[in-house]
């Protein structure tokens, strides 16, 4: 009956996100959801959040849940990006071409952008396992030099290379839109969250909390730690597929190392180790930039009109660190925001209680009767 009512909430819950995202989608449309429209730049900041929400929490599970440092996610997220646009304009147009009169091409294009996505997601994930199985023997500051440096490298090579657009920059053809890249920011939460909730889960978060004791107790942290990398590097290279799908241009300037701080920054903020928190922190680390470009100009005596909106980076970093004082763990530290706090208790087990025992005695009086029979003892 408990499995049978979960499955059926999570229908329920599916229905709804879904449901949405299709509203939200054809907000975005020439045509609009009856008669309600959503604007470009509206659209564009939330088409980044979602593929932030996928970073975010994809990092979350190396960075939060294992406890590992990692500054590389830019890297997989290139990666990502590139393998996959390098494939959409060299076979992507043949492959729909060949299939969009039998399928139609709606279905054709999503058929390049699945097959797009895999190979993104599979080449990341090789990535991730190639640095991942001698990096993660290292610790703290040490991996996150040795990841941001493989970031960079990777950069450069691509930087290097005429094939994808090097130096110049490479166009792609525009296949994903918000309705894909919300459902991939749903599959991500889902995929990682049962991961956190399954024996594997349990693992990673004991590596974190002392990794000596998970040895100890025959954990074998680092085929954890690698496996952990590489699905968190896999969902990386996503976010980079739909990133490319849907800017239509990449360009090495879109990953560089300020890119996987911002990620860090994401999960900082929201709380390491929570799933709520990394979204969001997605949320507001997208927005928040753009909110403080409305901030008007004010005239302050002897300083004559101060331009808010051009201070927006100094005023969000002063935010940050703010948090960073008063709210270290961020926003939610290790909690999960849920409507369990509308349930009623659970009524307390009485466990072996017995009427008319000393658990019914006032404080005062027990003591009292545990003096008396110590100086009683005493006397005797």
């Amino acid at each position: 009956m408990s499995s049978s009512s979960t499955l059926v909430k999570s229908l329920i819950g599916a229905v709804i996100a879904f449901g949405l995202l299709f509203v939200v989608s054809m907000m975005m449309s020439a045509t609009g959801f009856f008669g309600l429209g959503v604007d470009d730049y509206t659209a564009r900041l939330l088409v980044f959040i979602g593929i932030n929400i996928i970073l975010a929490t994809s990092l979350n599970l190396i960075n939060g849940f294992t406890g590992q440092f990692s500054i590389g996610h830019a890297g997989f997220m290139a990666i990502g990006a590139y393998s996959s646009a390098y494939f959409t304009v060299n076979y992507g147009e043949a492959i729909e071409k060949s299939i969009s009169g039998a399928s139609g091409g709606f279905l054709s294009a999503s058929l390049v952008l699945i097959i797009a996505i895999i190979i993104g997601a599979v080449i990341a994930a090789i990535a991730g396992l190639i640095v991942g199985i001698p990096s993660l023997r290292l610790k703290g500051d040490y991996l996150a030099i040795v990841t941001l440096g493989f970031a960079e490298i990777i950069r450069i090579v691509i930087l290097n290379i005429d094939a994808v657009g090097g130096a110049t920059g490479y166009q792609v053809p525009g296949y994903a839109d918000f309705l894909w890249i919300g459902f991939f920011a749903i599959i991500t939460i889902v995929v990682v969250h049962n991961i956190v909730k399954s024996d594997m889960g349990r693992a990673l978060i004991s590596i974190r909390e002392d990794e000596l004791a998970a040895e100890a107790m025959g954990v074998n942290t680092t085929r954890y730690k690698v496996i952990s990398f590489v699905i968190s590097s896999s969902f990386a290279g996503i976010a980079g597929v739909l990133f490319a799908h849907y800017n239509k241009f990449l360009s090495t300037n879109d990953f560089q190392f300020i890119k996987s701080f911002e990620v860090i920054i994401m999960i900082v903020i929201g709380g390491m180790g929570s799933m709520t928190g990394a979204i969001i922190g997605a949320v507001v680390v997208t927005l928040l930039p753009e909110l403080l470009r409305q901030l008007p100009d004010v005239a302050i005596p002897g300083l004559g009109i101060v331009k808010f909106a051009d201070l927006r980076l100094v005023i969000f970093a002063v935010i940050l660190i703010l948090t960073m004082i008063f709210r270290p763990q961020g926003i939610f530290g290790t909690r999960e925001f849920g409507l369990n706090w509308l349930k009623r208790p659970a009524k307390e087990p009485e466990g072996d209680y017995v009427p008319g025992d000393n658990s019914g005695v006032p404080i005062a009086e027990d003591a009292e009767a545990k003096h008396l029979t110590s100086e009683g003892d005493k006397n005797e």
